[in-house]
């Protein structure tokens, strides 16, 4: 098992901190947040499951690669989170350029796949050097957060929790809000149908339970349910950075629950006020526009801002 550099580590500790989905709270401790998120994570990484620490070709430097399971299995395709590069300070441009379409081609040789990177907006060195290196730009993402104390409600809305028998349903929702912004959409390997799939999937686990703590839907009488919110509570993260979170996985709204996204994600703080966390997360788009007057209404703020890169053999 090959370990990371820890010279390495060091000249991209700063970039690194910014992989932490809470670096814009100032209050929780930027050191718990790097071992767990940033330099730690890195440290860690060649420990995790189907993950590789690959050389750098071109130039002095390493690729954190990991292959996702069951990402690989839905999709029938070997499927890769590119996690960072490590590289020094001065490393010419032209040489990480170089390392990232070496990388596309050690992928390539292996057969067909699919690999993904979400990169911190600030990270110009990696950003340049993929896209450089052939990897594609196909969203951008906003990271908005909502101090639960602060938050500025509406009157609440009668929801209530997905039952089993309706993740069916939800799937189909899910499926049918088509966001062209989304990277299931927004990136051409997948084509609108196998990324309408993949959000049913994923909508009808949460429902299940997978990876899901609550799904909220309208709970109005005669109103059809046409729309959802699934909700994660981050609580491993919360013990361990001493603040209590949940997070919006995915939400969809459906036509016949027009102006359900407010009332859902509303519910979604109030029940985190209630649970007594102090933030509910949201990521999306930044060409999400309905989404934005949601969350001014409510209270949200900009946190961070990424983008998610790709590159592809099929």
């Amino acid at each position: 098992m090959v370990g990371v550099d820890e010279a390495l580590l060091a000249s991209r500790a700063e970039m690194l901190a910014l992989h932490s989905p809470y670096q814009f709270l100032r209050e929780l401790p930027l050191d718990v947040q790097q071992e767990r998120f940033g330099t730690g994570a890195a440290r860690r990484f060649a420990a995790e499951p189907h993950a590789e620490v690959l050389a750098m070709t071109a130039g002095s430097g390493q690729w954190l690669v990991q292959q996702l399971a069951w990402d690989s299995e839905y999709f029938g395709t070997p499927t890769y989170r590119l996690f960072t590069g490590l590289f020094a300070d001065d490393a010419a441009p032209a040489d990480l350029a170089a390392a990232a379409a070496t990388l596309r081609e050690q992928l390539t040789a292996r057969g067909p796949f699919y690999a993904f990177s979400v990169v911190p907006a600030e990270d110009i060195a990696l950003l340049q050097a993929l896209t450089g290196g052939g990897w594609r730009l196909v969203e951008t993402r906003l990271n908005l957060h909502c101090p639960t104390d602060a938050a500025t409600l509406p009157p609440p809305s009668p929801v209530r929790l997905a039952r089993p028998d309706e993740a069916a349903h939800i799937g189909r929702v899910s499926a049918t809000a088509r966001n062209p912004y989304d990277r299931f959409h927004a990136d051409p390997w997948f084509g609108p149908e196998r990324g309408d799939a993949f959000l049913a999937r994923y909508a009808e686990a949460a429902v299940s339970g997978s990876f899901a703590d609550a799904v909220l839907v309208p709970d109005e009488p005669g109103l059809p349910v046409d729309s959802f919110l699934a909700i994660g509570d981050l609580r491993a993260d919360a013990e361990a950075l001493g603040m209590g979170f949940s997070r919006v996985l995915l939400t969809a709204v459906g036509p016949l629950n027009r102006g359900w996204h407010l009332r859902l994600t509303a519910e979604t703080v109030r029940r985190a006020r209630e649970l007594g966390f102090e933030q509910v997360m949201m990521t999306t788009q930044a060409t999400n526009r309905a989404v934005f007057r949601t969350c001014e209404k409510l209270g949200f703020r900009l946190g961070a801002t990424s983008h998610v890169l790709a590159c592809h053999f099929s």
